[in-house]
């Protein structure tokens, strides 16, 4: 079996995140990376479109789904940003770390990671 994967890099979004009351006014920057593991045998035998995985559906959905949404926490974040990762049924691994650069005022940014694995 081939694995193929793709790799999303430095995706920069903006979104409500935080519960602290200047948090929820305005909208700060996350920075996301991806990983998804899938089966690309036939797409890397055939060069037929429909057998790759569409990094490009799973982006949108992402951005979409950020950019539009409002969390209180980090982890509720990244969980649901996983979870849109792993949708597709070809999916055997998924991981996610989301940056929030200046959460913390000596540090470039705090971040969390959050992966899933198809069980066997």
């Amino acid at each position: 079996m081939q694995n193929a994967i793709i790799t999303i890099t430095n995706l920069r979004l903006r979104t409500y995140i935080g519960f602290n009351p200047d948090e929820q006014e305005k909208k700060q920057d996350v920075v996301l990376n991806l990983e998804i593991h899938y089966p690309g045998d036939k797409a890397c035998s055939s060069d037929v479109v429909d057998e790759a995985l569409n990094y490009k559906v799973i982006t949108k959905a992402i951005i979409d789904h950020v950019e539009n949404g409002r969390f209180l926490l980090l982890e509720k974040l990244v969980s649901s940003v996983l979870d849109i990762a792993k949708s597709h049924h070809w999916v055997t691994f998924a991981r996610v770390t989301i940056d929030k650069p200046h959460a913390l005022r000596f540090a470039d940014s705090v971040s969390l990671s959050l992966s899933w694995q198809q069980e066997e």
